[in-house]
């Protein structure tokens, strides 16, 4: 129980970047905890913004989601940050992309090798962790939607007004880096999102190799149920919607647990979200517990103009999942 709790989050977009800057408080050990020791594993399907104009005429995988990561996991949140978050307002050819995109990008050509850029700018942020693409392979997502219609890249899913009935990933065949399978089955904890459903975590799963890892690992499995829906992706989905398409695309008994926010959301909220046909996600109770999941609640709502999950909060009941974890690996052994 001294060592560090291990922790592996699977998403992508400002979801993951949310909880790993609140998990990244508990790096260090303290009176009432062991530290933890924390990794990423990133989704790398975006083909939008500064992100995919480099992946289009550079063929390099997206860093943007891989960037915000690496920012959130930062020791250092002030300078060094911000300047790889900056993005150029002006420019022939510059302006939209943020210079931590380029720096990627640069390094990348530099190094021959994604994951090589993405480990050697770890070092230079200094980060509290370690950040894995889901594959090194240059992939592309497309949907199904429910009138059979087929929608290939992100971008484009993200935009799409129909249901989503499914989504898969070419090449079919791209594989995990053994990093970050090593990773997963030394787990305490695993957590899925927050995050857009299928365009930032279910791609993580789609990767072949990385579902079976995860169900092979002792670790406790966590999903962080979104707090809004999102037009065109999980319009009227309630939290058990949720967990079945995670099921559909990857193996049945994939989580042991749905993390829910129980802060209400104020009606002015409300109403501005559904101008947008967005609205809070349904916490149905009996179905999740039919499911033969585990709930966990907990205040996780951020104060502020927007519908986002508060950081210190989702960090908090982190490490609570990742200290019941090491116990329930510790009782396996």
């Amino acid at each position: 129980m001294t060592d560090p709790l291990r922790i592996v989050s699977l998403g992508g977009g400002t979801g993951l970047s949310s909880l790993l800057n609140g998990i990244k408080q508990y790096v260090r050990p303290a009176e009432n905890h062991p530290g933890l020791d924390i990794t990423a594993i990133v989704a790398v399907s975006d083909d939008g913004g500064s992100s995919g104009r480099l992946r289009r005429e550079f063929d390099v995988l997206p860093p943007g989601d891989i960037r915000n990561c690496m920012v959130a996991l930062s020791e250092d949140g002030a300078l060094l940050s911000r300047l790889f978050q900056y993005r150029f307002a002006a420019g022939h050819g510059l302006k939209g992309h943020s210079f931590g995109n380029l720096f990627l990008t640069a390094l990348t050509n530099i190094t021959g090798d994604f994951p090589e850029a993405v480990l050697r700018s770890c070092e230079v942020l200094n980060i509290a962790g370690r950040i894995y693409p889901a594959t090194a392979a240059n992939v592309t997502i497309e949907a199904v939607l429910e009138d059979g219609r087929v929608v290939a890249g992100e971008s484009r899913i993200s935009r799409s007004k129909r249901r989503i009935r499914s989504i898969r990933m070419t090449p079919a065949n791209a594989r995990p880096l053994k990093e970050a399978l090593a990773a997963i089955e030394a787990a305490d904890l695993i957590t899925f999102g927050p995050g857009s459903l299928f365009t930032s975590v279910i791609p993580n799963l789609l990767v072949k190799g990385i579902p079976k890892a995860i169900q092979k690992s002792p670790a406790l499995k966590a999903y962080y149920v979104n707090l809004m829906s999102q037009p065109g992706e999980t319009i009227d989905f309630r939290a058990s919607d949720h967990v079945q398409a995670i099921r559909d695309h990857s193996l049945p008994d994939l989580i042991d647990c749905a993390v829910v926010s129980t802060t209400r959301i104020s009606p002015a909220m409300r109403r501005r979200y559904a101008e947008q046909n967005a609205s809070p996600v349904e916490t149905d109770y009996d179905r999740l517990e039919a499911m033969g999941l585990q709930i966990v609640e907990g205040d996780l709502l951020q104060k502020g103009a927007k519908v986002r999950h508060n950081p210190a909060a989702v960090g908090s009941v982190t490490l609570g999942l990742a200290r019941l974890g090491r116990m329930q690996r510790m009782l396996r052994q």
